[in-house]
């Protein structure tokens, strides 16, 4: 066997044997799941640097008013609810749909999206990397016709495990490139719902700086030329965990930010509607994610950018 093949019969097996762990803890309740999360946080902040350095890194940067004591109980529940998320993918996409819509306690807000529909409007809706996305993913595309965009995972093999999972209720996921913009559009004329992640780091050309918890922040220009062309409502969407007993999903209005024309504007906009949704319990988004990773002055071709960095 080429080096080649055997590197993809590893990612093949190293897939299937993913795609078994997520199939049997599908039928774990989720008391038993974040019983599991709850012992298996405390060592990934121990023994995993990666994921315990970004997370203080981006905690001193946000709550610089608490104290190293407070950061790092903070920083440890983080990576407990983080474990608990990929515990639960099992749940979210593979386990009987009856037991997922059960596992929603309450939805709050849902009128704003009911609203928009009536008015003839479709619906932007920001999901964060807050609580578990993928229930949110699957109680959307559950009520709503309802599009995203989607990147393959590294691993290529998961890919129609995941898929399958994001899909199953009816969603559609589209591409993230050009085409994928256009079926956005599409979807928001008529009068849909779509889903758009807003912190996640855009490549160098599709976005501008805008304050995130008071620091600069590469954020994504796509919302305001989503919004100009279909007038669409903007809503933040996430699921937040009632640990061990479910999700409760709450849709809350957007920063009026988003809706302007200027880019940077309508950055600050969205990442004010973000802080608004952390608001709702830090301990559940994700800070192990480099969310300042470019600055200002790689931007501007500085030699000494790097100094700048915080990762």
């Amino acid at each position: 066997m080429t080096p080649q093949g055997a590197n993809n019969a590893r990612r093949f097996s190293k897939a299937r044997a993913i795609s078994w762990l997520w199939r049997q803890l599908s039928r774990w309740p989720l008391a038993r799941l974040w019983h599991f999360a709850s012992a298996l946080g405390p060592l990934v902040y121990r023994f995993n640097k990666r994921e315990r350095w970004v997370t203080d890194r981006n905690l001193a940067v946000v709550f610089p008013n608490l104290s190293i004591a407070e950061r790092k109980s903070l920083g440890q529940l983080s990576l407990r609810h983080s474990t608990a998320t990929m515990l639960e993918l099992g749940h979210a996409w593979m386990a009987e749909p009856n037991r997922v819509e059960a596992s929603i306690l309450a939805v709050h807000g849902r009128d704003k999206l009911d609203n928009a529909r009536a008015e003839g409007r479709g619906v932007i809706v920001l999901a964060p990397h807050f609580g578990n996305w993928e229930v949110l993913n699957f109680w959307l595309s559950s009520h709503f016709p309802f599009t995203a965009m989607y990147e393959p995972p590294k691993i290529t093999a998961l890919d129609p495990v995941i898929r399958h999972g994001r899909e199953r209720m009816g969603a559609s996921l589209v591409p993230t490139n050009p085409r994928g913009v256009a079926a956005l559009l599409k979807a928001l004329k008529r009068c849909e719902a779509i889903g758009i992640l807003p912190d996640q780091e855009p490549d160098w050309g599709s976005g501008v700086f805008a304050p995130f918890f008071g620091r600069e922040a590469y954020t994504a220009t796509l919302l305001p030329k989503l919004v100009a062309r279909t007038q669409a409502r903007v809503v933040t969407g996430v699921a937040l965990r009632i640990p061990g007993k479910g999700f409760e999903i709450h849709f809350l209005d957007a920063d009026e930010r988003v809706c302007s024309d200027d880019d940077v504007q309508s950055a600050t906009g969205v990442n004010a509607s973000v802080e608004s949704a952390i608001a709702l319990e830090p301990a559940q988004y994700q800070w192990e994610y480099k969310r300042y990773r470019k600055v200002v002055q790689e931007q501007q071709n500085l030699a000494n950018f790097r100094d700048y960095r915080l990762y």
